[in-house]
């Protein structure tokens, strides 16, 4: 178990054993790690930060380049990251912990605790002005929003034609300029949903729905329950949703790749100061560390230093396909997500998970969990081989690329024991 080791103010992920101790190829570690170095060294990424873990023990961390290449400013291992959709299982974490003590049911309907919900329509057709809606067979339930099957989508998708109605209620970037968590939920709620709640798959704004539930059920604004809850029983000193004047200079600045594959430095989340917005679908900035944490509380089934915050029976339904029949996010997806990459992915509450390695487009094994941010971070969780992965950059693409399923066939490649 990866301890909190503190240099001067801050606490870093430190590699405890050696990877032959851990049954990792030492060799093939460093073609991982010269892989990437080369893209950081092409212009494609400012700096990475790269560890794997196998029963408990970090046993490779590698940190290459610039968390600020105009500052100079190297990757270390106590960086910070905007984690974005590595937020998402976190505040499924948070939702399911409510459950267990009776506050939020995973079959109960969206409205009993965000009344705006009571009456969705559904689209039926059209374009534009000239959209057609009905009104929805059955309400949107708490395991939709777990399983992104509510029929939410995000506006900049350009796949369906509600997607165009998200973009014309100022959603492009999923929140109305200035609102907060609840306003914006009630934008999310005058919207038609796609299809009937149940029926298909589409990633979307469901978790920050989810996060407004956790503050109703709880009574408590989303960072505070993060807070109390998760990051300080877990020891995840670093994480949550702003970063202070002390950690600022540790924050990686954010990256846009260019048509041409190199990046550019763009604005990120306004993180410097508590947000208006508070993103249970992205709104969280880490270390490395922290989500080290985060990712043995996983593995671990739900506790970590004795602090259990799931039961084994509700973490191993996290963790378990839950689209109806076995479905994969292929077959079940909708038309923006029927791809190949989506072969043999499941989808749990809040993390994908591997259903049939066997016809995945990157090495996998069956069980497999885990789930990735747009700037370009990604984790899993794998029990068949007890170990954890975790790649931390800042780079908001603009094309489809290599780089996930580089990353899993190198660590792939790395286990042999």
């Amino acid at each position: 178990m990866a301890q909190l080791r503190r240099e001067g103010t801050t606490a870093r992920l430190r590699q405890e054993v050696e990877p032959a101790e851990a049954g990792l190829d030492a060799e093939a570690l460093e073609r991982l790690d010269r892989h990437f170095a080369r893209l950081v060294d092409e212009g494609r990424m400012p700096g990475c930060l790269v560890a794997l873990a196998r029963h408990g023990k970090v046993a490779h961390v590698t940190a290459y380049g610039c968390r600020n290449r105009e500052a100079a400013l190297p990757v270390e291992t106590d960086t910070l990251w905007r984690m974005y959709s590595m937020t998402k299982p976190v505040t499924s974490v948070a939702a399911l912990m409510l459950c267990e003590e009776g506050l939020i049911g995973l079959d109960d309907p969206l409205a009993r605790y965000l009344p705006a919900f009571a009456d969705p329509q559904v689209y039926d057709g059209g374009e534009g002005n000239d959209i057609k809606t009905r009104p929805a067979e059955g309400p949107i339930r708490i395991r939709h929003l777990l399983t992104h099957t509510a029929g939410l989508t995000f506006g900049f998708y350009y796949s369906h034609p509600v997607d165009g109605l998200y973009r014309a209620a100022g959603l492009e970037s999923s929140v109305p300029s200035g609102a907060d968590l609840a306003e914006t939920c009630d934008v999310y709620a005058s919207l038609p949903l796609q299809f009937e709640p149940g029926t298909q798959w589409n990633y979307s704004v469901a978790t920050n729905v989810l996060g407004r539930v956790i503050e109703v059920a709880s009574g408590r604004p989303l960072d505070e329950f993060f807070a109390e809850r998760i990051f300080g029983p877990l020891g995840m000193p670093d994480a949550g949703f702003c970063v202070t004047e002390d950690q600022a200079e540790r924050l990686g600045e954010l990256y846009g790749e260019n048509a041409d594959g190199s990046i550019s430095a763009i604005a990120g989340l306004p993180l410097h100061g508590r947000p208006r917005f508070l993103s249970g679908s992205g709104g969280m900035v880490a270390s490395a560390l922290d989500y080290h944490r985060f990712m043995e509380f996983l593995r671990r089934r739900g506790e970590l230093d004795g602090t259990r915050l799931l039961s084994p029976s509700t973490f191993d339904a996290m963790v378990s396909n839950q689209l109806p029949g076995g479905a994969d996010l292929r077959t079940f997806g909708s038309p923006a997500h029927a791809e190949p990459g989506n072969s043999g992915i499941g989808f749990g509450f809040g993390v994908s998970v591997v259903v049939d390695p066997d016809i995945t487009q990157a090495p996998s094994h069956l069980g497999t969990y885990g789930w990735s941010g747009v700037a370009t971070t990604t984790f899993w969780v794998d029990p068949q081989k007890d170990l954890t992965v975790q790649f931390l950059t800042q780079v908001r693409p603009t094309t489809s690329h290599t780089l996930y399923a580089d990353l899993k066939r190198l660590v792939d490649e790395a286990i042999v024991g």
